[in-house]
C-alpha cells in the first residue's frame, strides 16, 4: 500500500478512498483540516500508488498491514467502500481506533428483506457485469453517480474525472473484488458493540448510499451520530469540504 501524510494538526486521521479511487481524492478536504490534522491517506491494494501491490484488498489483510504504517488511536475516516474498512479497524486491538467517521457509506451496500434502504442487487450486478465488459466507461459512469444530484455537480464531476486515473488506472482485477466486497459485507451486528463515538455523513442527495441507510446504522452504535448534508451527493467531501471538515472536528472534540 502507499500512503501520503499532510496537514500538522495534533489529531492523526487514517482516510480510507472508496472503490475505483485513491488517497488523493481527498485533496480538497485534506485542505481544510491542514491545521487540525495529520493525515494519512491510504492507497488501497490495487489502486492509485500501490496498483501493483499483491495484498488482497480484503479489510482484515489490509488493516493487519496498516498496523505498523499509521498512528494507533488515529480517528479513521472512510467513504463508502472505506467504510468497511474503517469499521474492521473499529475493531483492531492494534489499531485502536480513537473515533470512526463515515462517509457516505453503510455496512450493507446491497438490499436485504429486513435492510431496504441500500442498492437492489440487481442492479448492482447488472453493473458488475459492465464492468466485466468495459471498466473504463463503467468507471466513468460510476463518477456521474457519485456527483448525481450535488448542487456543485458539474465541477465535482470534472475534479472526480481529474483525479480518478492522477496516479494510472485501478486494477481490473482488484476492482472486481470491491465489488463482490461491497455485495457481500454485511457489518450490522458488528455495530452496538464497538464504543467509539461515530458520525455518519451522509449527503440528502445521494443516490448510490441512501441517507436512510446510515441513520439506521447510527442508530446501531451506542455512540453514534448522524449529520445530512442538504446539498451533497455521494462525494460531498469535494464540494462540501469546509462542512465535512467541521463535522471532523466536531467529532475530534467528542473524542478527546
Amino acid at each position: 500500500m502507499s500512503i501520503a501524510t499532510s496537514g500538522q494538526g495534533p489529531t492523526p486521521l487514517v482516510l480510507i478512498h472508496g472503490w475505483a479511487m485513491h488517497g488523493g481524492i481527498f485533496a480538497p478536504l485534506l485542505d481544510a483540516l491542514a491545521d487540525d490534522f495529520t493525515a494519512y491517506a491510504v492507497d488501497l491494494p490495487g489502486h492509485g500508488h500501490a496498483r501493483d501491490s499483491t495484498l488482497p484488498l480484503q479489510p482484515d489483510a489490509v488493516c493487519t498491514a496498516l498496523r505498523a504504517r499509521v498512528p494507533a488511536g488515529a480517528i479513521w475516516l472512510g467513504w463508502s467502500l472505506g467504510g468497511l474498512f474503517a469499521l474492521t479497524a473499529a475493531r483492531d486491538a492494534v489499531l485502536a481506533p480513537r473515533a470512526l467517521a463515515l462517509l457516505s457509506s453503510t455496512p450493507r451496500f446491497v438490499q436485504a428483506p429486513d435492510w431496504p434502504q441500500a442498492m437492489p442487487l440487481a442492479e448492482f450486478d447488472a453493473f458488475a457485469q459492465a464492468l466485466a465488459a468495459d471498466y473504463r466507461a463503467t468507471v466513468n459512469r460510476f463518477l456521474t453517480l457519485e456527483v448525481l444530484g450535488d448542487a456543485g455537480a458539474q465541477a465535482d464531476l470534472r475534479s472526480l474525472r481529474q483525479s480518478v486515473f492522477a496516479r494510472g488506472e485501478p486494477d481490473p482485477a482488484h476492482l472486481r473484488a470491491g465489488l463482490d466486497l461491497l455485495a457481500r459485507s454485511d457489518l450490522r451486528g458488528a455495530l452496538p458493540a464497538l464504543p467509539q463515538p461515530a458520525l455518519w455523513l451522509a449527503g440528502r442527495r445521494d443516490r448510490l448510499v441512501p441517507p436512510g441507510a446510515q441513520r439506521a446504522a447510527a442508530a446501531l452504535m451506542p455512540h453514534a451520530t448522524f449529520v445530512e448534508l442538504a446539498h451533497a451527493a455521494h462525494a460531498g467531501f469535494i464540494g462540501h469540504a469546509g462542512e465535512v471538515a467541521a463535522a471532523l472536528r466536531a467529532l475530534a472534540e467528542r473524542a478527546a
